[in-house]
């Protein structure tokens, strides 16, 4: 392992960076390659247009032969281009993507062939479902399982293949992948968010929910990784010690890109122009070699696919350009994890941002109305938040170096919490026309002035207002963008028909007119509220002690959090709205507890061998070099020896001492891992993982720490923190 890791070093410092030509510019290659709008008009027919555009806005079926004359059009455009196969692309719960590539070919006799795709193959397809996660909906023997076109994502090209954006659903019908959870989540939103913006525009047809994710991730040497079997086999690093520098001068952050990094950046900026993915911002983040890019926001479900193809296509990019690329949303101990920040907002057909403040009292009303009842949802569901991005891998994150708490909370700044104290403070019932008028003009009408200056943000929140935005700070880089919305926009649309309740209820029974009864029932909100609002320190102990006392829940590994997700609180929630039904939350459940086993298992198995067959052989190796030179120093001193060998006794002893100690833990986890296994019921098996294997991987990893600054680093056996996160 020592001469892998020499020449992985060698490798690394003498590469010449990849220099890459200037491209042309992004608005030109934009959506080259992918089946839009623009490109439709030219390959469609009026009708067949129509019916796309009409699928895409309204939710309307597209007929058979319309189905043939798209798919007819897609063939033609794509082979233009030089494809030769198409496939169905979804998102199954695995946490990536998924594909089968069939060529645009058929036979017809008489050893003829022709390029073929119809309708048929375009609507639907039958990939095998038996090995992909499904928590019980299907049996092994049961393996079919469908694919349906999702027509509001467009089709793109990715190489020589058709990409066709679809759901995946069981036999039976139950969703077996994200998208078509998150697809019932955005028409619930959709429906209840209408219903309340026509109390200020009966024009308002449709609400769009909007996303916009930041993506963090490492850029470490390939050669460099592959000399490292833990992060090969488990994504992190599962031991090695801290370099003398890692972050602490903040000199990586928002510092010149380095020159490898920046041609991979503009490699993948090309990219993703031509598949039609707007990213626009990318700068180095707090950690060496951690870096981050960010796109212009886009309708939420087309911004979760684009997450999950670019995740795809920067691993490729990376490669060509000698880099690993690192999701893992703790690769290295000591210095920042990486997230992927969530920005959502909803937006109507009229071009309004409901989160966004405007300069007409009228307007800032409705922001208000959209604002207080999001802070409503997160209070009431603020454990199937943290449910949302629970996963073994973020739970190393949550909590250290500038990534919020498993705490959940909301900071809105403390001008708006000023603004929710004076509308706490309204009569309750009707109003007079000095509180109407002291209420629409120096409360609300100034909401975009007091906005002017309310710019900070605290980073150590979960959940956070950001000006017409809120940001969702706690999701992981790893993670599938789909989990937190499908939540989060369930819960708005949950709680916006309730408010459409009680403020007809509010109108019908008191006599309220429109405008007081919604003043009415936000004021109730904001005092339900409260206790979720936090403009402090995430990570300070004050505020677990104060979260403790106002009830909020701290749920700080997966197995506990993951609970929350088939409670009967959140069975009705998803049943009511129509999101997902209980076998289907049941499955979802069954299958993160299984992934977070497998993890816990797969590092505990990786961590003992490397201890054991890399850490402590090489160890030895060293203890006996030292051995022989002791003997040495004896013959040369004789009785003097104790003037010049003391350092090196001490030494031997100090590496015996870690070597037992390794020994004697991975034997003790190794057997307690054999008990958890022999545990049949999975939830039990979880808890069992986290509280009793999970403890010995930090045990383990200071022995072998410890070792790596003793023994020669000519033979250590494993690529440094110092050699990984300072490549250029």
């Amino acid at each position: 392992m020592a001469k892998i890791r020499f020449q992985a070093l060698k490798e690394t410092f003498n590469r010449t960076p990849i220099n890459i030509d200037e491209p042309i510019k992004r608005s030109v290659l934009f959506g080259e390659n992918v089946f839009n709008e623009d490109t439709m008009r030219q390959y469609l027919t009026k009708d067949a247009f129509n019916g796309v555009m009409s699928a895409c806005k309204l939710g309307t079926k597209i007929d058979r032969k319309i189905a043939d004359q798209i798919a007819g059009a897609m063939k033609d455009w794509a082979m233009s281009k030089g494809v030769t196969h198409y496939t169905h692309w979804f998102q199954p719960l695995t946490g990536g993507t998924a594909e089968k590539h069939d060529a645009f070919f058929e036979t017809i006799g008489g050893g003829r062939a022709v390029e073929k795709f119809g309708g048929s193959e375009l609507v639907q397809q039958e990939p095998d479902a038996s090995s992909f996660p499904n928590g019980g909906i299907r049996n092994t023997f049961e393996a079919r399982g469908y694919t349906a076109w999702d027509p509001t994502s467009p089709a793109f090209i990715y190489g020589t293949t058709l990409c066709i954006p679809t759901v995946f659903v069981s036999y039976t019908g139950e969703a077996l992948d994200y998208k078509t959870p998150l697809l019932r989540a955005l028409q619930a939103v959709d429906k209840a968010a209408t219903k309340v913006c026509n109390y200020f525009d009966k024009n308002v047809s449709k609400v769009t929910s909007s996303l916009g994710w930041e993506q963090e991730y490492f850029l470490i040497d390939k050669a460099l990784y592959a000399s490292r079997p833990d992060m090969v086999l488990t994504g992190r690093t599962l031991l090695g010690h801290a370099p003398a520098k890692g972050q602490q001068l903040d000199d990586h952050y928002f510092g010149s890109i380095p020159t490898r990094a920046l041609n991979f950046m503009r490699d993948l900026e090309t990219e993703c122009m031509l598949l039609g993915i707007p990213v626009k911002t990318r700068h180095n983040e707090v950690a060496p070699n951690q870096f981050e890019l960010a796109p212009i926001y886009e309708e939420t479900n087309l911004a979760v696919d684009h997450n999950s193809l670019i995740m795809d296509v920067m691993g490729r990019v990376a490669s060509r350009h000698n880099f690993k690329i690192l999701f893992h949303e703790k690769p290295f101990a000591g210095i920042n994890g990486s997230g992927k920040h969530n920005n959502w907002s909803l937006s109507t057909d009229t071009g309004i941002n409901l989160l966004a403040p405007s300069k007409t009292p009228k307007r800032n009303l409705q922001f208000l109305t959209f604002f207080i009842n999001t802070i409503k949802a997160i209070n009431d569901y603020e454990e199937l938040m943290r449910a949302g991005i629970a996963s073994a891998s973020n739970d190393h994150r949550l909590g250290a170096n500038e990534a919020p708490p498993a705490i959940i909370s909301i900071f809105i700044g403390e001008q708006l919490t000023k603004v929710l104290k004076e509308l706490e403070n309204v009569t309750k019932g009707k109003l007079s026309p000095e509180e109407k008028t002291d209420l629409k003009l120096n409360v609300v009408g100034k909401i975009p002035e007091i906005l002017l200056d309310n710019t900070d943000r605290n980073r150590t929140s979960p959940f956070a207002f950001t000006g017409n935005k809120f940001e969702f700070r706690a999701v992981g880089s790893k993670a599938n963008c789909a989990d937190s919305m499908i939540i989060l926009n369930t819960i708005v649309a949950k709680q916006l028909k309730e408010f459409k309740k009680e403020v007809d209820a509010l109108i019908k029974s008191r006599g309220l007119n429109k405008d007081e009864a919604i003043f009415n029932v936000l004021r109730e909100y904001i005092k339900q509220s409260k206790d979720i609002l936090f403009e402090g320190n995430g990570y300070g102990d004050e505020w677990q002690k104060e979260a403790a006392k106002r009830g909020l829940s701290n749920n700080r590994s997966t197995p506990e959090a993951l609970k929350t997700k088939v409670s009967q609180k959140s069975i009705s929630l998803f049943n009511e709205m129509e999101v997902m039904n209980e076998v289907e939350l049941r499955a979802r459940y069954e299958i993160k507890v299984e992934e977070y086993i497998m993890n816990i298992q797969i590092e505990a198995r990786v961590l003992g061998d490397i201890a054991l067959n890399h850490v402590v052989p090489t160890a030895i190796s060293y203890q006996n070099l030292l051995i022989k030179n002791v003997k040495g120093l004896k013959e040369i001193f004789g009785a003097e020896f104790k003037k010049y060998g003391n350092e090196q006794l001490d030494l031997i002893t100090e590496i015996s001492t870690h070597i037992e100690a390794i020994g004697a833990k991975v034997h003790t986890m190794v057997e307690a891992r054999k008990k958890c296994n022999k545990i049949e019921d999975e939830v039990e098996k979880a808890d069992k993982y986290c509280s009793e294997i999970k403890p010995y991987f930090d045990e383990i990893r200071y022995h072998c720490d410890k070792l790596e600054m003793m023994v020669d680093d000519e033979i250590w056996p494993l690529t440094k923190y110092r050699e990984m996160l300072f490549t250029r």
